[in-house]
């Protein structure tokens, strides 16, 4: 996961350079990830992925357009692979969940990355002036809300999740939990202390799923 190819690939002796985009967004994602968008420069830029300032502008369009990639980026390589694991129906719904912070707690303390959590990290670094990103970056953490929200209404629908608890307000408590591990990770947990965290919210999953009524009616 934490492997990165060489950004520029030699097409023959005394040839130019082929630009190698997703080694470029690569290196590109762990350095907003590390330093947040607006401490980053161009020249920074330029320096970690080892293209030139042209390229860069000519591809992505803007600093701007090259964070917008970044995150997507980020997507694609790690946000997808937990919405892949709520898309198995033959586990458990306990188990999804649980498989679901721990791909999280293992991402967040990836020794090849920088700590916690790419959106939770820039998020928290932007100023008020940075209202697009900003925008952008809350749309992305919905996302992730609204997938849990589908998954948990899929349980409901099959029967496996009473009717009587409220999806969304589980939603948002996983998504609590996860921004509480990245926060810890960024501050130096490790992985065991995530592990411990996520151990805690099991202990009392059966209580939560049985005591949050859905707005309106009786638990």
């Amino acid at each position: 996961m934490g492997t990165h190819r060489d950004p520029c690939v030699k097409k023959g002796p005394g040839r130019p350079k082929q630009f190698d985009r997703d080694a470029a967004l690569d290196k590109a994602l762990v350095l907003f990830w590390r330093h947040g968008y607006e401490a980053t420069s161009m020249s920074d830029l330029v320096t970690c992925t080892g293209a030139k300032a042209p390229t860069l502008y000519g591809e992505f369009g803007s600093k701007e357009g090259l964070f917008r990639a970044a995150a997507e980026r980020y997507s694609v390589r790690f946000a997808e692979r937990g919405a892949r694991l709520l898309m198995d129906p033959e586990r458990p719904l306990a188990a999804v969940v649980e498989a679901y912070l721990h791909d999280a707690a293992a991402m967040f303390t990836d020794a090849d990355l920088p700590p916690g959590c790419f959106l939770t990290c820039t998020s928290a670094t932007l100023s008020a002036s940075a209202d697009d990103i900003g925008g952008m970056l809350r749309g992305r953490h919905r996302r992730r809300e609204a997938q849990l929200l589908a998954f948990f209404q899929q349980r409901q629908a099959s029967g496996e999740l009473s009717d009587q608890v409220d999806s969304a307000v589980l939603a948002k408590s996983l998504v609590c939990a996860l921004h509480g591990m990245a926060v810890q990770a960024q501050e130096g947990a490790t992985r065991a202390d995530l592990d411990g965290i996520i151990a805690t919210c099991m202990a009392v999953w059966s209580t939560l799923v049985r005591r949050v009524p859905a707005p309106g009616l009786r638990p």
